[in-house]
């Protein structure tokens, strides 16, 4: 396994992050801990959760199978950095959410955190995520409720899910005013299919010696072989994204084309891909089976090529450096 550091902080994460959102809704609880204990055997240390994963009235089932997985010893809980998020309501149903049990403020977080730990079954959350942006509630209200549980030990460091740039601009600017460290990583959705976050969130999280954490790494399934697997299965549905977006169709074709070429799997391509671009920590997979994971593990084998990775932005071009690309 390769470690590196999480954005400018001393802690040493693995360069694959396991994402757990499918454990509950897909993987049940013995192959969710079979996975984990898989991923760890291989070495990966990052794992990536949610309060709200399991979705529905079953909100909060990921985070109790972690918990559960943790319980069964071995040193589980030491050698995982565990990272969750706070924002969404527990509510199993809209229409039961009760004004503050979301968002970020203070009786929230100060809810939440609790919540999470006590399904997480441990003591303390390495990195504590703001999965979404609250732009009602003022940075200096959120930085002090972070102040209070890292002085409690319940977290540890605190990380940012869906930020725009500016949005973590602020968010530091106000951190360093207060004396703080501020947020240290950024989750964000990017892909070669989805580049947007090279704008504005990438920059701005290099800038400020944030780690990225891309999302969605392969497309939503597009990077992953998706036409191929339709050929060989002609009963399978279709993606939805490429039903009716045949210039979307055609670059995904020309992707599949190019590593059939090089003898390569298009879905390790696509993490190796991560794994080259600056500022990025690791991208976050989500197997639901062993074999999922063991081609995940392969790509930190990949060295790709300049010729190849040019290959690749001719495919999906990039927005461009920023801010040239919109800027004079």
């Amino acid at each position: 396994m390769k470690y590196t550091q999480l954005g400018r902080t001393g802690l040493k994460v693995s360069r694959l992050v396991l994402g757990t959102m499918n454990f509950g809704p897909q993987t049940d609880e013995p192959e969710s801990h079979a996975i984990m204990d898989a991923a760890l055997e291989a070495g990966v240390n990052f794992f990536d959760t949610a309060n709200v994963y399991g979705w529905g009235e079953n909100k909060g089932r990921t985070e109790e199978i972690i918990g559960n997985w943790f319980a069964g010893g071995g040193g589980r809980r030491d050698k995982v950095v565990l990272a969750t998020k706070v924002y969404g309501n527990m509510a199993a149903a809209d229409n039961d959410v009760w004004p503050n049990h979301d968002k970020l403020s203070a009786v929230n977080i100060r809810r939440a955190v609790d919540a999470s730990l006590k399904r997480l079954r441990t003591d303390h959350i390495d990195l504590y995520q703001f999965h979404h942006v609250d732009r009602n509630t003022p940075w200096d209200e959120i930085w002090q409720a972070m102040d209070v549980l890292v002085q409690q030990g319940k977290i540890l460091y605190v990380g940012s899910s869906n930020f725009a740039g500016w949005h973590i601009a602020q968010a530091n600017e106000v951190a360093a005013r207060r004396g703080r460290l501020g947020l240290v990583s950024e989750q964000c959705k990017y892909s070669l299919v989805e580049r947007r976050a090279e704008m504005e969130v990438i920059p701005a999280a290099r800038d400020y010696g944030l780690g990225v954490i891309p999302w969605s790494p392969l497309g939503g399934g597009l990077l992953g072989g998706v036409l191929r697997k339709e050929r060989e299965n002609p009963g399978r549905r279709s993606s939805e994204a490429l039903a009716n977006n045949p210039d979307l169709r055609g670059k995904v074709q020309a992707y599949e084309d190019l590593l059939d070429k090089h003898g390569l799997e298009p879905g390790e391509v696509a993490l190796a891909w991560h794994l080259a671009q600056p500022g990025v920590t690791g991208p976050i997979i989500g197997p639901r089976t062993d074999e999922q994971l063991n081609s995940a593990l392969r790509a930190l084998d990949l060295e790709l090529s300049e010729e190849l990775l040019a290959s690749l932005d001719e495919i999906f071009p990039g927005p461009g450096p920023s801010p040239e690309a919109f800027a004079w």
